[in-house]
């Protein structure tokens, strides 16, 4: 569903469906004198509730719909965020084209950035994916009027912001919940250079020829398994050679049986996600532009499949990585870290990184560590892991810290070569980050995000769909807002 949100008066409210935000209990005196309906309607308790009543507009009546922010006293970003995207769902079961809705109780509930949250829960709210039934019913586009008593113009930079940060979470959405069969590595590729040209990013590819000539042969083990071969895909926004850059880098294989360490028949299904990470860049790379990020930010994804063939890697293989490091394969399905070591690497040797930051749906284990509400963070720095938890926190896309001791890498030692990339059960999750510090440049800040707890979702929530999620998009943005 398309929405066309324009910033207008109070008085553009005649004739059009109006959505009324307001606190639970009785309907405030103000809107029910301003938008001509009863004043005794009680709001629903629960967030997002809706109730729709009739509203008197000359001799005719129009719709309304009341949609309930709860108790006052417990509004937050997130509060506000769940009401747009109640709004977002209210417009497509009532198939509404033309909406009004009433921002005075957004504004007055005085919450730092509540005006955005709103905007990015209503345009959130509004993705669906869709394109591939064939019965699935068009839906027109909605044009909305957001209605300040003040006429708003103070709220155009929060609501573009919101918005931007908004679509920027619906690109990697999009992407992220295409099958295999129709995102590969060259189709990842493909659709990177359609967001460079249209966001004016600048965008590099390299393919299999030229990362043997960088030797990085981590993303080839991988790769070389699949009839589609991998790509490191570059995007970059802003002068690199002026300012050093953030470097966000993503985990993008496309799909992940698991290699000869194949996974079994529950865990295969949706490994479609496992692109997850890769798609998150994206998407605040689509961002960068409108949000005008005061440091050039570079997006690195490496992309790759991990499927059973005859040229795929196997336990017991010895790897050479492109930083020259060799790797005892215990684990084909330990896959992530192998691609996102010489993506580190690459990243290393070809910019001077301010921060790096990559984004992974790396193990299991962190589901059963922190199940489906946080992310792992895991850092070599304190200032950047402080920022990234705040922003989480700021965002609703909520971190958890998890440790990187070295005592740790013990357990990853290997007879034949300089480690192996996997070691059973034991710190499952933790293994991944500490595996990954192997190839990082202990001055530089560093992070990694294993999302694989919450890149995707079986039930939709409040303002998002089952499937892809787009968790990072929103965090790193604010991330390099506020730098």
């Amino acid at each position: 569903m398309t929405l066309n949100v324009v910033i207008g008066a109070a008085t553009s409210a005649a004739g059009e469906t109006c959505f009324l935000p307001s606190w639970s209990g009785r309907l405030g005196a103000r809107i029910a004198r301003s938008f001509a309906i009863p004043g005794d309607i009680a709001v629903p308790a629960n967030v997002g509730d809706r109730l729709r009543v009739a509203r008197s507009v000359g001799r005719s009546t129009r719709t309304a719909v009341v949609v309930s922010m709860g108790p006052v006293e417990t509004c937050t970003a997130e509060i506000l965020r769940r009401v747009g995207g109640a709004i977002a769902a209210e417009i497509r079961a009532i198939k509404c084209q033309q909406a009004v809705i009433d921002m005075a109780e957004i504004v007055g509930a005085k919450v730092d950035n509540g005006v955005r949250a709103f905007c990015e829960g209503l345009v959130l709210g509004s993705f669906r994916f869709d394109r591939h039934k064939t019965t699935a019913e068009k839906e027109l586009p909605c044009r909305i009027v957001l209605a300040f008593a003040d006429g708003g113009r103070q709220w155009r930079t929060d609501v573009s912001r919101g918005i931007a940060t908004a679509d920027g979470v619906n690109e990697a959405r999009r992407i992220a919940h295409e099958p295999a069969n129709v995102i590969n590595p060259i189709t990842l590729a493909a659709e990177t250079r359609r967001l460079a040209r249209r966001d004016g990013l600048k965008c590099r590819v390299l393919d299999h020829e030229a990362m043997k000539r960088l030797n990085m042969g981590g993303l080839l083990a991988v790769g070389n398994s699949s009839q589609t071969p991998p790509r490191l895909i570059v995007l970059a926004h802003g002068d690199v050679r002026r300012q050093r850059p953030v470097i966000l880098i993503g985990k993008a294989v496309t799909f992940d049986t698991g290699g000869y360490s194949i996974k079994d028949k529950q865990g295969i299904v949706g490994q479609k996600y496992d692109k997850c990470g890769g798609t998150a860049v994206m998407g605040v790379l689509s961002a960068a532009a409108a949000l005008r990020f005061k440091v050039p930010v570079v997006g690195i994804i490496a992309a790759a499949e991990n499927m059973i063939a005859a040229s795929a890697y196997r336990p017991n293989d010895i790897i050479r990585t492109m930083a020259g490091k060799t790797v005892e394969i215990i684990s084909t399905d330990a896959e992530g870290r192998m691609v996102l070591a010489d993506a580190l690497t690459y990243a290393q040797k070809h910019y001077k990184p301010r921060a790096m930051i990559n984004l992974a749906t790396l193990t299991g284990g962190i589901v059963v560590a922190l199940g489906r509400t946080r992310a792992g963070l895991f850092a070599n720095n304190t200032e950047l892991s402080d920022r990234l938890y705040a922003s989480g926190q700021r965002t609703f896309e909520r971190l958890w810290p998890m440790p990187l001791d070295d005592d740790y890498f013990e357990l990853l030692r290997s007879d034949d070569a300089d480690m192996r990339n996997s070691a059973g059960r034991d710190a499952h999750p933790i293994l991944g980050g500490v595996f990954l510090k192997q190839f990082v440049d202990p001055q530089t800040p560093w992070a990694h995000l294993d999302i694989a707890g919450v890149s995707a979702v079986d039930k939709p929530g409040p303002y998002c769909p089952a499937g892809g999620t787009g968790f990072g998009v929103r965090l790193l943005c604010d991330y390099l807002e506020s730098l």
